[in-house]
């Protein structure tokens, strides 16, 4: 085999890239990875994970001047503390456009946005996978859950997933491991929506961490209840590339990593209607660069792998590889949140909670299951995410207080607080889009990508159930000093882009087909959020892993046949 040419080549190396370089190499295949960032070893780079407020400048935080700089950064709040900023991508250096507000958080590193994912696991459901069919909006999903369950099992078992079963039609049962536990006022929510309403509960939430025994990778072990998560686990307790699956890929000794690496295009021969290789940018030499392979991933995320394919352009497929539909870049979906209610209570004074669980409580989707949740003013539904805690003890301290009492303030916490916020489905719609300027280049003289996409009438009717029925809840339930939120934002803040390459049964109307390949191309799977055909309410990631798996069966059994 020539150094350039493998049976297989994965571009990316998150969630789906991470999954589809461990499956891919498991089976066999001599596999190239290409990663566009940096190198990010395992406990070895993740240099903050140990630290705390005090051992970093400012405190942690990032200075007036800094987020002056970082303007589209700075209005998100979430990728500029010093903890983690090094694993977010900068927005001067790798600049893009928008029409109308997007927030794009990029990982340009191995492991992408493993590291720093919120680490909620749930599944989508019968529900989810036939809305579309049902009210009309964008296409039928060419699967139903009975098709991906066997996969969601093999990945939850996998990559270890604490919760607990619930019974549920909209929020399937999942193979998990010790939940972890509410605390007391927590507890007090969940049994008031239990006696108030019939058709809502609250759970602790599904989450991809390690609560008894180890999982395979390096040296994963239980969760230390630590909460420094986004910094990189030295413990390998939660679930990401870096610990788990690319180390599995390596071991097998079919893997070639290769970060640096920005893929460009994916090569066509027209005589034999298949993909032959890509085309990659060396960041760091600028050197331009060829490979080879029978078979390839793209999994670099749902825009950067959507980029990819509209930069592909050649006789056959001039808008962009695999674009006969024209709906390549169209249809992106993310979730819209930030919306909900918050409370507190005076009970409990006598109750803490022992170190900082990395996790919160879920109460599952309630809105239009069916006729007896049906509601008006808008389709589809939406969770919530949320917590209780305590403040500190900041709270207690009066002004000109001194001696033993301003003491004993200090050694007592302060009152216990509660929130919950909703996390609602983006329709998948047409105009919703991401297309690229080649007049903006980048430093490697690539086009930008320019976003011009926003949430709906359905969506913002969505919002006002969203926040209406969580401060119910806390009123019902008997918590004081209800008060609601509302920031809106814009698309790109839940950090679940998806849909701009999405799958169907049509090749007119979609991009991809029941098993992730390109219509056109099937020698090209695309398994990150691309292909999403609706977005539902729940966190896409384990989603993302289960059609990885079993995309890579496909393709495995289709090479064997000789099909690709």
């Amino acid at each position: 085999m020539n150094m350039n040419e493998y049976d297989a080549i994965v571009v990316g190396t998150g969630i789906s890239g991470g999954w589809a370089a461990k499956e891919l190499t498991g089976n066999g295949l001599k596999t190239l990875v290409l990663e566009r960032g940096r190198m990010i070893e395992h406990v070895k780079d993740y240099h903050t994970a140990h630290l705390d407020p005090w051992d970093m400048d400012h405190g942690g935080r990032p200075t007036k001047e800094e987020l002056k700089r970082q303007y589209k950064q700075n209005r998100t709040g979430y990728t500029t503390d010093r903890a983690n900023s090094h694993f977010f991508v900068d927005d001067i250096e790798h600049p893009y456009n928008e029409k109308k507000r997007f927030d794009w958080m990029r990982g340009y590193h191995v492991g992408g946005r493993s590291l720093m994912w919120g680490r909620q696991t749930y599944r989508l459901s019968d529900i989810d996978f036939e809305a579309n069919e049902k009210d009309g909006y964008g296409v039928d999903w060419p699967i139903r859950y009975a098709e991906i369950k066997p996969w969601y099992d093999y990945v939850e078992e996998y990559i270890g997933v604490s919760g607990e079963n619930l019974g549920l039609k909209q929020l399937p049962d999942g193979i998990f491991l010790k939940p972890m536990e509410l605390n007391c006022v927590e507890e007090v929510l969940k049994e008031q929506l239990q006696e108030k309403y019939t058709d809502r509960l609250l759970t602790i939430g599904r989450v991809a961490h390690i609560t008894e025994g180890t999982k395979e990778g390096l040296g994963r072990v239980s969760c230390q209840y630590r909460n420094r998560c986004m910094r990189g686990c030295p413990y390998g307790a939660y679930f990401s590339s870096n610990s788990s699956t690319l180390p599995a890929a390596d071991k097998t000794g079919n893997m070639t990593l290769m970060p640096n690496s920005i893929v460009h295009e994916v090569m066509y021969d027209e005589s034999t209607q298949r993909a032959t290789g890509v085309r990659v940018i060396d960041t760091e030499t600028m050197e331009h660069y060829e490979y080879r392979a029978r078979v390839i991933f793209l999994c670099a995320s749902a825009i950067a792998s959507t980029s990819i394919l509209m930069q592909s352009r050649s006789a056959r497929f001039p808008n962009g590889m695999g674009n006969d539909s024209g709906e390549l870049g169209h249809n992106i979906m993310d979730h819209h949140l930030g919306v909900g209610a918050s409370a507190t209570t005076d009970s409990f004074r006598d109750k803490y909670y022992i170190g900082r669980r990395p996790n919160g409580f879920y109460i599952p989707r309630f809105r239009n299951l069916d006729s007896g949740t049906k509601v008006a003013d808008f389709i589809r539904g939406y969770g919530y995410q949320g917590g209780g805690s305590r403040s500190n003890w900041s709270e207690n301290i009066q002004e000109y207080q001194y001696g033993q009492a301003f003491n004993e303030a200090l050694l007592e916490p302060g009152g216990w607080s509660i929130g919950m916020g909703g996390f609602g489905e983006f329709l998948p719609y047409h105009d919703n889009k991401m297309t690229l300027d080649y007049e903006k280049l980048d430093k490697w003289g690539l086009p930008t990508v320019t976003f011009d996409a926003e949430f709906k009438d359905n969506e913002l009717n969505m919002r006002k159930d969203m926040m209406n029925q969580a401060a119910e809840m806390l009123d019902r339930a008997g918590f004081s000093s209800v008060s609601t939120f509302d920031n809106p934002g814009g698309p790109g803040l839940g950090i679940h882009e998806m849909g701009t390459a999405r799958m169907g049964k049509d090749p007119k109307t979609s991009v991809l087909n029941k098993y992730n390949q390109v219509h056109s191309v099937p020698n090209v799977f695309v398994t990150d959020g691309s292909f999403m055909t609706s977005s539902g309410c729940q966190n896409p990631s384990l989603t993302y892993m289960a059609f990885t798996a079993r995309a890579v069966a496909h393709a495995v059994e289709e090479l064997k046949k000789m099909n690709l």
